[in-house]
């Protein structure tokens, strides 16, 4: 089996010739061990896996990086041990050069890395890239914090902000990598086409306060809100607290402050501090306001003055939606709203989407999901006007769909190009800024081909961006190979594991599968990967980290590199993830076991095994 698996891999090759020869010639033996790979995996191996270690031989479960040339030392260690069995004209003695060796093909991942990425850190081998909050424009103690953290990569996020404010963010690099002197890269995420929820009616403004309360419902901790008068900016300390626009002069020496909420009640707010003209109150009642709510202020028993809240942003409302309802795509602008009794009898709710192209591909019975998975549902009918889902798949209460939330239509072929026309604006900003462009929902070659034109319109002298191709969808994940070798023709080019939509996309039961596989062709092809989606988010947002998040995390070393997302926690997310892949890689380095010596292990003057 192992001579015809080498037989299939050269006749693999020969039969992409044309492709390979389209190829940059650095990366030509890459292109050549990729379809070496391809063809060995499209055997079932493992009937003869075991038979091999057996032997001593390896078992072909580590030749991502050097395929061909560990075929041909399996073939030539079964050929030794056959003996005189296999005669000096075999053809199977014959042994073609492979591409790439066991030394070679790992180093030529390592160098393409470091062309794309930058530098190896001192003190890790993988990366680590943070997605910038819009805070980080006006903040440049947080790319400065972030950056002393361990970020080696900006990510800018095209789907968000503009062009004002990535420069600003940029511009807080460049001044904090001068000031350190660490280098950062910088990677501009294109939008893509992405399909979204679109606006909702709104309702009037409301803000609620709610104490903390234990289980027995004893307060805990108070509710806690700012009193700003209306166009005033809020104290530096309020930040940690909501803050009410008040109408009307706020009396300094304010120690209470009465109000009657939207449900009537009446609640009394406890002045704790001022700071500003502005007041921090507290209450161990659920408040109620809305725009316009009437408020008094006393001193002691003393009335100070009169004043009414502000106006307070109107929110959308939310859709809730539940097992069996009904809910309409619509492809207008105008705004959805939530079920209702209309004139000829029950409404279901209703919702625009971002793309109206897509309603001349989607059909009835397929699936859709919306909200990274939260809610699922089938296609129920489609007039090329409206899209009726009938909801499969919710949590038993019901769940509140949003404005600006994903949709995915796993099984749809939808004839979407992967640059749209804000991208190619988006592009003016990348080619003068970026050292990094992604492109979104990467599943057709030919977008990489426009992309990577565009990117060589530049007319700065420096080299064209690097290429990343993020994989999240399911006919990405599929077209990998041939993007693959096509993005190989215009290097340097990366991939990113996005494993939100991708999840949606191919099943989350099968998301672990899946991220496997990519991680094991872009090795195959030499080309880095980057470990992206919900690394060690419950740190970045909470403050404290799962131990699921911790071994995702740990997984992750496996890549070149790992994107965090944003959180008010971000900078101690990079932090502890520095700690985690130092340690981790005197372990692991992609599938092979590191044999680090164990601390568990002790020796003779240790407690441990060798204490009792």
């Amino acid at each position: 089996m192992v001579s015809r698996c080498r037989d299939e891999a050269l006749r693999m090759e020969r039969r992409f010739a044309r492709d390979i020869a389209l190829i940059d010639p650095v990366h030509r033996a890459s292109a050549r061990n990729l379809l070496h790979y391809l063809a060995l995996r499209r055997r079932d191996m493992r009937p003869i896996q075991a038979e091999l270690a057996a032997l001593g031989l390896s078992s072909l479960g580590r030749s991502e990086a050097n395929t061909l040339a560990g075929l041909n030392a399996v073939l030539g260690a079964l050929l030794r041990l056959a003996g005189p069995a296999v005669g000096p004209s075999d053809p199977r003695r014959v042994m073609t050069k492979p591409p790439v060796t066991f030394l070679s093909g790992p180093l030529r991942l390592e160098r393409h890395a470091k062309r794309l990425l930058g530098p190896r850190p001192a003190h890790r081998a993988t990366h680590i890239m943070v997605t910038m909050p819009s805070e980080a424009a006006a903040d440049g103690k947080l790319v400065e914090g972030l950056l002393a953290a361990g970020m080696d990569i900006m990510r800018i996020n095209g789907a968000h902000d503009d062009a004002a404010a990535w420069r600003a963010m940029v511009g807080h690099l460049r001044r904090a990598t001068r000031a350190t002197g660490h280098r950062c890269k910088v990677l501009m995420d294109l939008a893509g086409p992405k399909l979204r929820t679109g606006a909702l009616e709104t309702e009037p403004g409301l803000l609620k306060l709610k104490p903390n309360r234990d289980r027995r419902g004893r307060v805990t901790a108070p509710a806690r809100v700012w009193l700003s008068p209306v166009g005033a900016p809020p104290p530096p300390a309020a930040q940690s607290y909501p803050v009410l626009p008040v109408r009307g002069d706020l009396p300094s020496a304010t120690s209470r402050v009465i109000v009657r909420d939207v449900r009537g009640k009446k609640r009394r707010l406890k002045v704790e501090t001022a700071d500003g003209g502005a007041l921090l109150c507290a209450t161990d009642r659920t408040v109620y306001l809305e725009t316009d709510s009437r408020l008094v202020f006393l001193a002691k028993d003393t009335e100070q003055g009169r004043g009414r809240v502000g106006l307070l942003p109107a929110s959308p409302q939310a859709l809730r939606l539940r097992l069996g309802d009904h809910l309409v795509l619509t492809r207008g602008a105008a705004a959805g709203h939530p079920a209702r009794r209309g004139p000829g009898g029950p409404e279901p709710a209703r919702i625009p989407c971002t793309l109206p192209q897509v309603f001349r591909d989607v059909r009835r019975g397929e699936p859709i999901w919306f909200d990274d998975g939260k809610i699922g549902g089938v296609v129920a009918g489609n007039d090329g006007r409206e899209i009726t889902v009938r909801i499969t798949h919710a949590p038993a209460q019901g769940a509140r769909l949003l404005p600006d939330k994903g949709i995915n239509l796993p099984l749809t072929n939808l004839r979407l190009s992967g640059l749209t026309e804000k991208d190619r604006r988006d592009l003016v900003f990348a080619r003068r800024h970026a050292d990094l462009v992604g492109l979104s929902f990467a599943q057709r070659p030919q977008d990489i081909q426009k992309l990577a034109k565009l990117l060589k319109g530049t007319k700065s002298k420096k080299r064209s961006p690097g290429i990343v191709l993020k994989i999240e969808t399911g006919r990405g994940f599929a077209a990998l190979p041939r993007l693959l070798l096509t993005a190989l023709r215009t290097p340097p080019v990366g991939v990113m594991v996005a494993r939100g939509d991708l999840a949606v996309e191919v099943g989350f039961e099968r998301l672990a599968e899946v991220q496997e596989e990519i991680l094991w062709l872009c090795e195959a092809a030499h080309v880095p990967a980057i470990w992206a989606t919900q690394v060690l988010e419950g740190l970045a947002k909470k403050g404290a980290p799962s131990r699921a998040e911790v071994t995702d995390a740990a997984t992750a070393v496996r890549a070149e590199c790992v994107m965090l997302n944003k959180g008010p926690h971000v900078i101690e997310a990079v932090a502890f993830l520095d700690n985690v892949l130092r340690r981790m890689q005197a372990h692991t380095k992609k599938k092979r076991a590191m044999l680090r010596r164990l601390s568990v292990a002790g020796d003779d003057k240790q407690a441990g095994l060798f204490g009792f």
